[in-house]
């Protein structure tokens, strides 16, 4: 039976802060990056090239006041118990930990590698309010191997967490990859992070051998109400001697063509790391989520072997029912003729050895 939810007061702010959906008030510059102008950027704005605006407030408004919520129950606990991952997995062996949401533990060629951390118990700009964590991390943050590199892909709260960052940043000082824009925000707490910030269509070499390489996902970003798409968003490719990963932390499915074009300039990946979850109500989450249908519709396009499954379960961001997300991923594999084992829903704790590519 389907009930009504009704945000707070500060639980509706607190929402809107961390989708970037306050945009009435507008900075007249951009506070965290000062560069030329492309085809993704004005001079002040990063955008999508011919793709979708995120909607306003008064959107989230209709939405939150105006649309039916199935429930979800207060926990919902992983059938892992909390992994303790080897201190390193070496040569072309490709190790996935969950930890939730979008955060995941990749473990090759020696080199560890953390997206998108989150450990906060909220993922809001607030500790009161805002969606909140029903399963606990499926790696303790004390129980982490050492952390080499970390891959933010954009600033909403469920995907940037400064508290996490600066717990990360004492333990294990990674360097952190992320989009343009991004660092001006990390430093804010974490002055002395090691950082490389880079645009679309560039790269760092992390380690002998070892690439990332920034490309397009079709989202937004916002930490408040003055600075939306005020700092880049982005994709991963992790080039590494076992093959490609492609790593994607957010982004509306934008009839495909990122897909395509990271098939074409890649070839295809032993690996991609796909959201596939918060996706309903369509009229609202089309530009920002890709839903199971399209995020299936993208490992195809990609030309990925297997897929990671990923932005689910953890923390509630929207209409679905909490296992919805996987029942509609299996419709689609299903309907596609692709084994269920080829695109996994990750759990928390969840460990998997990804199988190597074929000759």
């Amino acid at each position: 039976m389907k009930r009504r939810h009704f945000l707070s007061l500060a639980g509706l702010g607190a929402m809107a802060a961390g989708f970037g959906l306050f945009g009435v008030r507008r900075a007249s510059a951009n506070p965290y990056y000062d560069g030329p102008v492309s085809d993704h950027f004005d001079g002040t704005y990063f955008f999508n090239p011919g793709g979708r605006e995120p909607g306003s407030f008064l959107d989230l408004l209709k939405w939150q006041l105006g649309e039916t919520k199935t429930p979800w129950p207060e926990t919902f606990d992983s059938p892992f118990p909390p992994a303790r991952p080897d201190e390193r997995v070496g040569g072309t062996e490709l190790r996935i930990t969950m930890v939730g949401h979008a955060t995941m533990l990749i473990q090759t060629a020696g080199l560890n590698i953390l997206t998108d951390p989150v450990w906060s118990e909220r993922a809001s700009p607030v500790s009161f309010a805002g969606p909140r964590r029903i399963n606990q991390p499926g790696i303790a943050l004390d129980a982490l191997p050492p952390i080499d590199v970390i891959l933010l892909s954009h600033n909403h709260y469920d995907h940037l967490d400064l508290d996490t960052l600066a717990a990360l940043h004492a333990a294990h000082r990674p360097l952190i990859v992320t989009p343009l824009g991004n660092d001006v925000i990390v430093r804010e707490r974490v002055a002395d992070a090691w950082i490389a910030v880079h645009d679309w269509g560039e790269g760092v070499e992390v380690a002998p051998g070892i690439n990332v390489r920034l490309e397009p996902a079709h989202h937004w970003s916002a930490r408040g109400t003055r600075d939306r798409r005020m700092a880049l968003w982005a994709a991963f490719v992790v080039e590494t001697p076992g093959g490609r990963i492609y790593h994607i932390g957010d982004t509306g499915f934008h009839s495909g063509i990122n897909y395509r074009a990271a098939a074409e300039k890649y070839g295809g990946f032993r690996l991609a790391i796909l959201p596939f979850g918060a996706y309903e109500p369509r009229w609202f989450m089309q530009g920002q989520h890709q839903n199971p249908a399209e995020a299936v519709e993208g490992m195809l396009l990609s030309r990925s072997a297997h897929v990671a499954g990923h932005h689910w379960g953890t923390f509630r961001l929207t209409n679905e029912g909490i296992e919805d997300p996987v029942t509609a991923l299996h419709a689609a594999l299903d309907g596609r003729s692709i084994a269920r084992e080829r695109f996994r829903p990750m759990r928390p704790g969840e460990v998997w050895d990804v199988p190597a590519e074929q000759a």
